[in-house]
């Protein structure tokens, strides 16, 4: 949308610090005369107009700008050949603006959008660094780089025809058994690319990047709409790629899973959406750590105003008093058949001010479980007759969200979820945090997947229930949002009293949210179980010995970090039948 103002200003020498043309619409404010007085911010309608201050000396750092007035990106990440760079930072920071300049497909322009450097100049910058090396082999060795995109639900219309049929017209390495069988893609072989679910296009979409032949590999996000066995098996696919001369750069939210397949880490910090900066390569360890501690030792600098930690406290065992306190709910054993799969669910109970937690692989029945609970499915057959199905109100953020309402947020809130949007108690623990006020006076069909799932967890919540599902929170949401998220849930539900079911992949969000824990075991879509629930530790040691994985916690911020495969911590803890370390 264009922005016209109505008057312009003029400073002290004459000069116009802010101009309309009739050739543009578009209001240009002249950064090198702008004092911060602030009067545009105030004049302008819809907050069009954010004065930023940046930390001192970073315009001669600057390496991309696309326009007067819009984002530019300070610094590069350093890919090194033979290791996976791995890049972490809010949406909207710079990451894909980063990943295009070191493909080749976005020439940097070192800031000068009106008078962009030749390639000549581009490589005398960056000399004596290791991007001098590394855009004189784009240039000279003419260098393949592939990019894995971060919508993989866009795909269906850029790829006609079926999964196998694409995979053998860029079978360029003469991996598709290999690979169709680690990514689990065999049972869709002849299946349409149009007609794929989320994980199943995720999946065919790093085949499809791991089994050409390329120097650079970039993976967007490729651990979206993956259950935590698939993530692992994707992040070994990814390290398969390295050889001694290629460069894999990976951008990743779950920081388990950037941790796991990393060999460095690069932080970008900043404004979203005005501004980014990229920091010099740490270790995986101290990359991560100082992500979370939003604090860059190395600069001197403070990014964000809290750091963000994980301790996780194992709950004590109920005595007879918190008996009393807490409403405790019983469900029986109970066993559901849909087509050719079958679920049963082992008896079970839980109170309110609970989150459970469901761990499992993709197709396992967790979302059935749920209906059952909540009436919309009737159970084939229930064991014990003593134990009757409660009657819960259900209140349901689904996992795919489709935007059809035609309004903007605010509209939605006030049909939706009227009284909860006005209350102050539920302004500020969910839609502040969420940052939900900025949205409002945008269309519901405009937003993107990262606001979509705030919006939707936002009425989840404002809807009254007796049991909150929330189906995959963390999708489409950056790591800090994650964090955020999980803080908003958390509080929602001790202060409400209520129970929350939660279908959560990311690790570090569900052992953050987990009170306790079901884990699903059996052959998925075929035949599964859910346990009953139990506790934090004793569950995820379960779940995790499916999996063959072992996690400890980092002493610094206690975040769930996974051990390499049989290295010697992984050797000891499974030696233990330790899989899951609360205590570090």
């Amino acid at each position: 949308m264009g922005i016209i103002l109505c008057c312009f200003s003029i400073d002290l020498t004459g000069k116009l610090c802010i101009e309309v043309t009739s050739a543009s619409k578009i209001a240009f404010v002249s950064e090198e005369l702008c004092i911060g007085c602030g009067i545009c911010v105030k004049k302008c309608p819809f907050e069009a107009i954010q004065i930023i201050n940046l930390p001192k000396d970073l315009d001669k750092d600057t390496t991309h700008r696309y326009g007067p007035n819009t984002f530019k990106l300070h610094r590069l990440p350093v890919p090194r050949p033979g290791q996976v760079l791995g890049l972490v930072g809010t949406n909207g920071i710079g990451k894909s603006t980063a990943l295009k300049v070191l493909a080749g497909k976005l020439k940097p322009n070192l800031g000068r959008f009106n008078n962009p450097p030749d390639w000549q100049e581009i490589l005398t910058y960056f000399r004596g660094s290791e991007l001098q090396n590394y855009f004189t082999r784009i240039l000279e060795d003419n260098l393949k780089a592939i990019i894995k995109p971060q919508y993989v639900d866009h795909i269906p219309k850029a790829v006609q025809g079926n999964v196998g049929q694409v995979l053998d017209q860029k079978n360029e390495r003469d991996m598709k058994a290999e690979l169709c069988a680690d990514l689990e893609l065999n049972q869709v072989i002849d299946r349409n690319v149009g007609d794929l679910s989320g994980g199943e296009l995720q999946r065919f979409a790093i085949a499809v990047v791991a089994i050409q032949n390329a120097e650079i590999y970039m993976f967007d996000e490729p651990s979206s709409y993956l259950d935590v066995k698939q993530r692992l098996k994707a992040a070994q696919v990814v390290r398969s790629l390295l050889r001694l001369n290629s460069y894999v750069i990976v951008v990743e939210h779950d920081l388990s899973v950037l941790d796991y397949l990393s060999d460095f880490i690069c932080c970008l910090y900043g404004k979203p959406g005005a501004y980014g900066v990229v920091t010099l390569p740490f270790s995986v360890r101290e990359g991560i750590n100082i992500f979370l501690a939003g604090f860059v030792p190395t600069e001197n600098l403070r990014f964000r105003d809290e750091s963000l930690t994980f301790k996780v406290a194992e709950t004590p065992q109920e005595s007879a008093e918190d008996i009393q306190t807490y409403q405790r709910y019983r469900y029986p054993t109970m066993t559901k058949t849909q087509g050719n799969f079958k679920l049963k669910v082992i008896e079970g109970e839980f109170t309110d001010s609970q989150i459970i937690v469901m761990l499992g692989e993709n197709g396992t029945g967790k979302t059935t479980f749920i209906r059952m609970l909540a009436g919309l499915l009737k159970p084939d057959a229930v064991e014990d007759s003593d134990v009757e199905i409660p009657e819960f109100n259900v209140s349901y953020k689904p996992q795919k969200i489709s935007p059809k309402f035609q309004s903007t947020v605010r509209h939605l809130l006030h049909q939706k979820i009227r009284d909860s949007y006005l209350h102050l108690q539920f302004v500020s623990d969910v839609m502040k945090p969420l940052q939900i006020e900025q949205l409002m006076d945008q269309e519901v069909v405009n937003l993107s997947g990262g606001e979509l799932q705030r919006v939707a967890l936002c009425l989840c919540l404002g809807k009254p229930a007796d049991i909150y599902l929330i189906d995959e929170p963390s999708a489409y949401l950056d790591s800090e949002q994650r964090i955020v998220a999980s803080k908003v849930i958390k509080r929602f539900i001790l202060h409400a009293k209520k129970t929350a079911f939660v279908v959560e992949h990311d690790f570090i969000m569900a052992t953050y949210l987990a009170d306790k824990v079901i884990v699903y075991e059996g052959r998925p879509s075929i035949d599964c179980v859910a346990n009953a629930p139990q506790s934090l530790v004793s569950g995820m040691n379960l779940f995790l010995s499916h999996l063959d994985i072992t996690f400890r916690r980092d002493p610094t911020n206690y975040r769930p970090r996974i051990n390499k495969l049989d290295s010697t911590k992984d050797r000891e803890q499974k030696g233990a039948g330790s899989y899951y370390y609360l205590d570090d």
